[in-house]
């Protein structure tokens, strides 16, 4: 009797969203516009291999402007910043190239919004996160940071009449329906934003991972661990019924003993993840009899965002 096939189940969408990929383009353009080294704050998105790539072609990456020669080209990341690290930059003559995600800064709108309007801002985000830092620039006294659930009940506002609550682009959306159902029980006149702040990569590459991980004797989810979205991934995978699942940054990671007993594994990506490593993991798989490979498709992604403008000037 043949042993059972084992199987891969592909979840899509996975890996680069428009932000990421409009971040990543604006240093290449800049490299090319430019020549190197073209110096950027923070890493351009959280993806060791990304930003090694970027190293090989003469990015620098530093992480304050105080570290870039003056005069010379800066790139900011796709996570956004706030307006001091733009003063910063013009008091020593840097050019500027902001590859903030256009959805980061829909949020800081908002916050300034709120804020101009005396609202105490309710943000909920990891702290210490550089999407979370940047937005609190925006208002930093009127923004109080929720990191979770567990910081629901130390709130203190000013006038519970005039709240108001803002996300990181890159949570679990469960987890922060959760929060702001209980922000709600202590402030039931709550305002919401316009719209919601969960990117839609983050939620579409969630709602994949639920499809699949029921399925799933591991899921196996390419990203780094400094990427908000795919360490997000990897707790929807087991709370939508995956038995384990685990964030690797390269195929080459993956623990022979995560498959000992697995007839079907899953396989995504964070958002800020080239296809590349996805097809490395897959093909890593197959070699290991994984040869049953499924996509698994959700909803379908047709965004497309425009490089900064500074980004599509040539030099001169």
């Amino acid at each position: 009797m043949e042993p059972p096939t084992k199987r891969v189940l592909v979840a899509r969408p996975h890996g680069y969203c428009a932000g990421v990929d409009r971040a990543v383009r604006t240093v290449e353009k800049a490299l090319e516009t430019y020549g190197p080294p073209i110096y950027v704050r923070k890493q351009i998105v959280h993806n060791r291999h990304v930003v090694e790539t970027l190293e090989a072609r003469g990015a620098v990456f530093v992480e304050e402007n105080d570290e870039v020669p003056e005069g010379a080209v800066v790139v900011f990341s796709a996570h956004g910043v706030a307006p001091e690290v733009h003063a910063s930059a013009a008091a020593r003559a840097l050019k500027t190239i902001d590859a903030t995600c256009p959805l980061v800064t829909k949020v800081h709108n908002e916050a300034r919004r709120f804020a101009a309007a005396d609202y105490d801002i309710l943000l909920i985000g990891h702290q210490g996160h550089e999407e979370v830092i940047g937005t609190t620039g925006q208002a930093p006294e009127r923004i109080h940071v929720i990191d979770g659930p567990q910081d629901v009940s130390d709130v203190t506002v000013r006038d519970p009449a005039k709240v108001a609550w803002l996300s990181q682009t890159t949570l679990s959306v469960d987890e922060t329906t959760q929060t702001v159902e209980l922000l709600r029980q202590r402030f039931p006149l709550l305002t919401s934003p316009p719209s919601d702040d969960i990117c839609y990569a983050t939620q579409n590459r969630q709602q994949a991972v639920k499809q699949i991980a029921p399925s799933c004797d591991v899921v196996i989810v390419v990203g780094s661990r400094n990427s908000s979205n795919s360490v997000r991934l990897v707790e929807v995978a087991l709370d939508a019924g995956a038995r384990a699942a685990h964030l690797i940054d390269f195929a080459h990671e993956i623990d022979d003993a995560w498959l000992a007993d697995a007839g079907t594994v899953g396989l995504t990506a964070g958002a800020s993840v080239p296809e590349v490593l996805v097809e490395d993991t897959l093909a890593w798989l197959v070699e290991r009899g994984f040869t049953d490979v499924t996509a698994v498709a959700g909803a379908r992604e047709t965004t497309v965002f425009a490089l900064p403008q500074e980004a599509r000037v040539s030099r001169g």
